[in-house]
């Protein structure tokens, strides 16, 4: 090989090595839009930049949660709800505008809807029933499965039990039956809102001396079945100490504090639970007495 073709070979590898840092000096000089667009260009440009933005922005945005699909939201129930009855049409023209004007004349509530306008309440099922195990090991559950036998074969019908409140001294349970969940469930909530009642709280702990509604305002028994449950009052800091279905209720019911005694066949839920609200209803009626 004679020298200039030496110098050829090395001249190409050197632009071969050399001609990545050239496609970078070559974007980072490349020509800038404002140098080489007219002025209607650039606001063109600009418009689009800022739909894509805003369809960026838009993007994370999602609808509100009304529940089951297609469930109507409470106030669209409210505006579409004609009374049938004569509480109903005082509700509807605001002539009663609190709760606790029904409850404390012992009114009788026979629509839901005259809730749900009154008091804006929370919602959940309570574990009355227990799934398939083995053995009969099966876990707790808000179901609770019975079959009738028929000629065409089993027939299952479910039921529920329901608890609202409003976390402020008001609470209801309720249980209802179909042939499938969601119709049960249903069922339990509509009947819980009728049985709505109004709870006392104090704070009545014997070493707590603070101004705020905690706990229940004295000792108090309660019993269904064979089941008895006892309330006492507790101290600011406490807890619930009672049973996790009970919490529910307590809670749903603006307790915050309170010991607990329970006795009988505890392991049936709908006695416990009954047994719990006898006593929660049982506040109201010892204070008038006093």
């Amino acid at each position: 090989m004679t020298e200039e073709e030496k110098q050829k070979i090395e001249k190409s590898s050197e632009q071969v090595q050399a001609s990545p840092l050239k496609n970078q000096e070559q974007d980072e000089y490349a020509e800038k839009p404002e140098e080489v667009l007219d002025k209607s260009d650039l606001e063109e440009l600009k418009k689009m930049e800022k739909e894509n933005g805003e369809d960026k922005k838009e993007e994370p945005k999602k609808e509100e949660k009304r529940g089951r699909r297609g469930e109507p939201t409470r106030e669209e129930v409210i505006e579409a709800w004609n009374p049938k009855t004569k509480l109903g049409d005082e509700v509807k023209s605001e002539k009663i505008k609190n709760i606790d004007e029904i409850l404390d004349n012992k009114k009788k509530i026979l629509e839901s809807e005259i809730v749900d306008s009154l008091v804006n309440l929370k919602s959940d099922l309570l574990s009355i029933g227990q799934s398939k195990g083995k053995f009969g090991g099966g876990k707790r559950r808000a179901w609770r499965q019975t079959q009738r036998k028929t000629k065409e074969g089993n027939a299952p019908t479910f039921s529920a039990m329901a608890v609202i409140g409003d976390e402020n001294g008001h609470i209801g349970i309720g249980t209802g039956k179909a042939k499938e969940t969601l119709p049960a469930r249903d069922k339990a909530i509509r009947k819980a809102k009728l049985n709505i009642i109004k709870v006392k709280r104090t704070c009545a702990g014997f070493d707590c001396d603070c101004s705020e509604l905690h706990t229940v305002p004295f000792k108090v028994t309660g019993k269904a079945g064979s089941v008895k449950v006892t309330l006492i009052p507790a101290s600011q800091g406490t807890g619930l100490v009672v049973g996790n279905e009970l919490k529910k209720i307590l809670k749903f019911a603006g307790i915050k504090d309170v010991y607990s005694r329970t006795s009988g066949r505890v392991r049936t839920t709908f006695n416990l639970i009954k047994a719990c609200m006898d006593a929660l209803e049982k506040t109201n009626l010892e204070v008038k007495r006093q």
